[in-house]
């Protein structure tokens, strides 16, 4: 029986578990984010050192606020009749094209804010700066989009907001977090899609239980839900952010309809993104994990690390260069693969290029066959880790 040693990755689970147990108080949800989200995959390896940092985080958080819930809701919202479930999935259907409305309105406004200041010179301090001018204008009108948004979260919550007011406060914030991480103010998008999803959920609530009254739960458990299923479909992560709100709340009674609202949310916005706001920011850099460990491994191994050296360069290598055939010493086997598909070469030579002074060098020779086995073995290698 071999024994894996704990890798890098393991360490950045690790910190992310007690990282969300500690913000949060929930430890549960903490170890579940992290290997849900991180490390994407549950790996047993990994679940005992995760989860201990997870407890570790609750524990300073209990430390430091005492055993209790982020939001205390001063009722149970239970769920008043199976009757009222199909609600609970269109309140997911809703939910999930928000999701996607705002996690597309964060990237096109980083796309716009990038290209005006690429067309104007603009110095890097000047993006934040205006960013901070335009929502400081906003608070000005709307000073719940100021910080976490806790307060207005619990307000939605406990169904403290008339309808105008949470459709409102909505769409606020979907702006107002656009144009924080538009204009690379940083922060994130978890609690401000906490607070999109709990306004949008109670304003699906005021409207739904209007219908039919005598069947219908309170409001505060749609705002529940749609707190879960916004979250849940901007993360990627179903499981660990269901278990979050139940954690945060201390509300356990209301499975059903939370999981009803979340797993339809998460469906529809996969579809419309590449499965969460931070995999979509990847594939936006060029990175793509959601394919899988398939899609991104040859990104890791450089040319210079697979290709055979060699003494003294020929004139056939040379012949291959000039025609194009040839992969540059810091590049990737990802890049390598696509030269050979277009060349059908048997091998390519590893240029090192050269500048103004410097003439460009062969470092050595990459095969194809050397390629597939070192793709092969990282193969391997993420399916140990993953079924260790």
């Amino acid at each position: 029986m071999n024994a894996r040693g704990i890798t890098a990755r393991d360490l950045l689970g690790c910190a992310t578990g007690a990282a969300v147990a500690a913000s949060f108080n929930a430890p549960i949800a903490g170890a579940l984010f992290a290997l849900e989200v991180i490390l994407r995959h549950f790996a047993l390896h990994a679940f005992a050192p995760i989860v201990i940092a997870s407890v570790a985080g609750a524990v300073v958080y209990q430390m430091a606020f005492e055993d209790q819930v982020e939001f205390n809701l001063p009722f149970a919202p239970d769920l008043q009749s199976y009757i009222e479930l199909p609600a609970f999935m269109g309140l997911g259907l809703v939910s999930g094209v928000v999701a996607v409305i705002l996690m597309r309105s964060i990237f096109l406004a980083d796309t716009v804010a990038s290209g005006i200041q690429d067309h104007l010179t603009l110095p890097r301090w000047l993006r934040p700066a205006v960013a901070g001018v335009l929502l400081g204008l906003i608070a000005t009108q709307f000073p719940v989009i100021i910080g976490v948004g806790y307060e207005t979260t619990f307000a939605a919550l406990s169904g403290n907001l008339i309808l105008s007011q949470a459709i409102l406060f909505c769409m606020i914030k979907v702006v107002a977090v656009s144009i924080t991480m538009g204009g690379r103010m940083g922060g994130g998008v978890f609690s401000p899609s906490l607070m999109v999803g709990a306004l949008l959920g109670l304003s699906y609530g005021i409207i739904a239980t209007s219908f039919v009254p005598s069947m219908s739960g309170s409001v505060s458990l749609y705002a529940l839900a749609g707190m879960a299923a916004v979250a849940a479909a901007v993360l990627g992560a179903p499981i660990s952010t269901t278990l979050i709100v139940f954690e945060m709340t201390g509300d356990w009674q209301t499975g059903l309809a939370v999981l009803v609202t979340v797993s339809l949310a998460t469906a529809l916005s996969s579809r419309y993104v590449d499965r969460s706001f931070f995999l979509t920011q990847l594939e936006r850099r060029n990175i793509n994990v959601a394919i899988g460990p398939q899609g991104y491994l040859l990104e890791l191994v450089r040319t210079d690390a697979t290709m055979r050296p060699i003494d003294d360069e020929i004139q056939e290598d040379w012949d291959l260069v000039e025609k194009g055939h040839y992969v540059s010493a810091a590049g990737t086997l990802n890049t390598a693969m696509t030269v050979f598909a277009r060349t059908r070469a048997v091998y390519l030579p590893v240029v090192k290029v050269g500048g103004e002074t410097a003439p460009s060098q062969i470092l050595g020779r990459l095969h194809e066959v050397d390629v597939l086995r070192a793709y092969n073995k990282a193969l391997s290698d993420a399916a140990e880790e993953e079924h260790s």
